[in-house]
């Protein structure tokens, strides 16, 4: 099976693209980035692309299934605008060519919470992407929506405060719902989606069933 995924340098991504490049089921692994990775393996292709530009390379989007993983924050993005852009436009865009040349499944990493009527910017456009790409003509589609994310090695003030407070409440019996997950959990559950064919949409309590947490 050939993977292509879209992110693979972030905290999911990263580990999604070392389990798949460990596992026999997988025969190729494509990944599509913004700058040059530094690595190196029989299986893996890297695709260095300006995701303004799709003409210059969505010919190369061919394969079984793509992963999408791919997100920032305002402040990396510098607006709102931006990150729109990133978590929005160039998702929904690069899985619309996947769907145009026929790639068959379809994995998104959402957000818990993500709906279109949401009063928060947020979980507003991540649940406006999922209905978008939830009409698009794959053949299976999966949207996993995981809680905040244990991310290893974090720089990011917000995460550093928000994880260890909601594993504290956690803890206490308090907003067991929001309990804070592995970034390796959620790329385990997407292997298991894709290699199972299963589709539909995963919430936190799915996500973590998934891998038996």
């Amino acid at each position: 099976m050939k993977a292509i995924i879209l992110g693979a340098t972030g905290a999911v991504g990263r580990d999604l693209t070392e389990m798949l490049l460990k596992d026999d089921y997988f025969g190729q692994v494509d990944i599509f980035v913004r700058r040059e990775v530094n690595a190196l393996h029989p299986k893996l292709k890297v695709h260095v692309i300006d995701f303004d530009h799709p003409e210059n390379w969505q010919d190369q989007v061919h394969g079984d299934v793509v992963f999408s993983c791919m997100g920032t924050n305002r402040k990396a993005a510098g607006s709102k605008d931006r990150q729109r852009m990133v978590d929005y436009t160039y998702q929904y865009r690069f899985a619309g060519i996947a769907a145009g040349h026929g790639v068959p499944a379809y994995i998104l990493v959402s957000s818990f919470g993500a709906d279109p009527k949401s009063r928060f910017f947020y979980t507003r456009m991540k649940g406006e992407l999922d209905d978008a790409v939830l009409k698009l003509p794959f053949t299976r589609t999966a949207i996993v929506r995981p809680t905040s994310l244990i991310r290893k090695n974090t720089d990011k003030t917000i995460e550093k405060i928000s994880v260890p407070l909601l594993m504290f409440l956690n803890k206490l019996g308090l907003m067991r719902g929001m309990k804070p997950m592995k970034t390796e959990t959620v790329a385990r559950a997407m292997v298991k989606i894709a290699k199972g064919n299963m589709q539909g949409i995963f919430e936190a309590r799915d996500i973590r069933n998934l891998v038996n947490e």
